[in-house]
C-alpha cells in the first residue's frame, strides 16, 4: 500500500481515477487533477484536493512523489471525432505531466496503457507478445508506453504502464458519470433494471476479461509501491460473453428481458472481439492478483437497484 506520499492522480475525478484518489486518499496527501470530460469533482472525497485542469497545461501540481497518469480520450469513438486532439491529449498530455513531476523530482510514475492493441485473442495476452496497432486510440497509448521506456532509460525513473482489461464497477459508483462510454456490464444493468432491453453489437459472443475496479485499484497501488518498470497487465485472466453477462445479470436482478441485436457499427477489422489477460509478470513482481470474482462483482453492479 502507498502511505504518506504526496500523491497526484491525473483523469482523478473520471471513473478509475476517483475510485484510486479515493483509495490512496485514506493514507496519503491527494491531488486529483482532471477537466470534467468524463469527470466529476462529485465523484471524490473531501480529503482529495481538487484541481480542474488540463493535463497540457503549464505549471501543473507535479510536486509530488507519484504520479498516477489516467487522463485519456479512453476509447476508439473519441479518437475517431478528432485523431488531432486524442493525439495531444494522450501523448502530448503524457510527456507534459511527466516531464513536469521529472523536473519537480518526482521519479516514479504509473500510467495507463490499454489492452486493446492484442487484438483479438481467446487466450490470454502475455506482455511480451507481438502487437500492433489498428486504431488511433491504440496508437497513443503504445506511444504512451514508448515515451515511458524513454523517461525510465534516459531519466532513470519509474515507469510502470498497466494495461487495463475492461474495467467496471456499475453505476452504483463512480462509473455512473460516464453514461455511454460506461462497462457495457454497467449499461446492460442498468437498461435490465429499468425494464429495457440491452443493446449487443452482433451476435454477442464476443467476450471480455471484466475486471473490477477495486482490483485495478489495488494493481494501480502495488505498481508504485514496488516502483515497477515495464509494462504489465491487469485482468482476471478469465472471459465471459456478451449473451453471457445478460443472463447473469438477469438472474440477478430477477429479470427476463432478452437483449436487442444489431448490426456492429465499428468497423470489423478494428474491433476487438475477444479479450483474456496473461497477469504472471504482474503476479511474480508484486504477488498482485484479482480478488473480486465475476459472480461477486455481477451483485456488487445489482445491489444499487435492490
Amino acid at each position: 500500500m502507498v502511505e504518506n506520499k504526496r500523491v497526484l492522480v491525473t483523469g482523478g475525478a473520471g471513473f478509475i481515477g476517483s475510485n484510486l484518489a479515493n483509495s490512496l486518499a485514506e493514507s496519503n496527501d491527494v491531488i486529483a487533477l482532471d477537466n470534467g470530460y468524463l469527470g466529476t469533482p462529485e465523484n471524490l472525497k473531501d480529503d482529495v484536493e481538487f484541481h480542474d485542469r488540463s493535463v497540457v497545461e503549464d505549471d501543473l501540481p507535479t510536486d509530488v512523489d507519484v504520479v498516477f497518469h489516467l487522463a485519456a480520450l479512453s476509447s476508439y469513438a473519441m479518437h475517431e471525432e478528432n485523431p488531432t486532439k486524442g493525439a495531444r491529449v494522450n501523448i502530448e498530455g503524457f510527456v507534459n505531466v511527466v516531464e513536469q513531476a521529472r523536473q519537480d523530482g518526482c521519479d516514479t510514475v504509473v500510467y495507463a496503457s490499454t489492452s486493446s492493441i492484442y487484438g483479438n485473442r481467446t487466450e490470454p495476452s502475455p506482455v511480451d507478445m507481438d502487437v500492433e496497432v489498428q486504431t488511433g486510440y491504440e496508437a497513443s497509448k503504445l506511444a504512451r508506453e514508448q515515451y515511458g521506456e524513454y523517461f525510465a532509460n534516459h531519466y532513470d525513473m519509474n515507469m510502470a504502464g498497466m494495461r487495463f482489461f475492461s474495467v467496471y464497477q456499475g453505476y452504483g459508483g463512480a462509473e455512473a458519470h460516464k453514461g455511454e462510454y460506461a462497462n457495457i456490464i454497467a449499461q446492460f444493468a442498468d437498461d435490465l433494471a429499468n425494464g429495457e432491453a440491452p443493446v449487443i453489437y452482433g451476435d454477442g459472443t464476443q467476450t471480455r476479461d471484466f475486471t473490477h475496479v477495486d482490483d485495478i485499484v489495488r494493481g494501480l497501488e502495488a505498481a508504485a509501491n514496488h516502483q515497477l518498470t515495464g509494462i504489465y497487465n491487469l485482468g482476471t485472466g478469465e472471459s465471459y460473453n456478451f449473451n453471457t453477462v445478460v443472463e447473469m445479470l438477469n438472474a440477478e436482478l430477477r429479470t427476463d428481458i432478452e437483449p436487442e441485436y444489431v448490426e456492429n457499427p465499428i468497423p470489423e477489422d478494428v474491433y476487438v472481439h475477444d479479450t483474456m489477460a496473461d497477469v504472471t509478470k504482474m503476479r511474480e513482481a508484486t504477488g498482485w492478483k484479482p480478488q473480486i470474482s465475476f459472480e461477486e462483482g455481477i451483485e456488487r453492479v445489482c445491489a444499487t437497484y435492490r
